[in-house]
């Protein structure tokens, strides 16, 4: 009974942290309302794989190692914030370009790309692997039960893939796609600037 209240307390943090606006579920909106909701579901699901690995490396002690070594977080952050940077530039890049309904455009990014690109962006940010190690570590007993190192990576996944499962089938219905391929210039621009200052503060963040 108490490990069920203790996977309570962690499943309830995670979801608020899935529910935070951030790179993954900006890039699973773009995904389903630009291009299809199979699309956006493929990139939750990526989104979902990367908060698996990062729950397996936190409760396995990433957390210690990273804070032991500041040059290898402080690298991981400089490469995760060059990352979004990177598709910032890509989004702006292409604000301008139209996207007629019904077009091919889908077939531009196969439902593979849009998993990987999902799974990199949730890595992008290692402070993710911190926040949750600091969940586990205030959460769980000091003598952790061994299936929890395969509950808690598989809680992570469903949690984060759920939430960003369902921003993908809410904003890929008709009405809010129509509303985005009429004013795709203004909301990708916003997009890519609300990206260009996650990417900057990931980089240049002191915390």
């Amino acid at each position: 009974m108490e490990s069920f209240w203790i996977l309570g307390s962690i499943a309830a943090a995670l979801m608020l942290g899935a529910m935070s606006p951030g790179p993954t579920s900006i890039y699973v909106a773009k995904n389903s309302i630009a291009i299809s909701r199979q699309h956006g579901l493929f990139t939750a699901l990526g989104t979902g794989t990367g908060a698996a690995i990062f729950g397996l490396l936190a409760v396995l002690g990433l957390q210690a190692f990273l804070l032991a070594v500041p040059s290898a977080y402080l690298a991981l952050k400089i490469c995760g914030g060059l990352y979004l940077l990177w598709m910032a530039f890509k989004i702006i890049k292409h604000a301008k370009e139209p996207i007629e309904a019904g077009d091919a455009s889908s077939s531009q990014m196969s439902l593979r790309r849009a998993f990987t690109t999902g799974l990199i962006t949730q890595l992008s940010n290692p402070k993710i692997a911190i926040v949750l190690a600091s969940i586990f570590t205030a959460l769980l007993p000091k003598d952790i039960p061994t299936y929890f190192y395969f509950v808690l990576p598989v809680l992570c996944f469903f949690i984060d893939a759920g939430w960003c499962s369902l921003v993908a089938v809410a904003l890929s219905a008709e009405k809010p796609r129509k509303v985005y391929l009429k004013f795709k210039a203004g909301f990708d621009r916003a997009a890519g600037a609300v990206m260009t200052v996650l990417g900057l503060k990931l980089i240049f963040g002191m915390k």
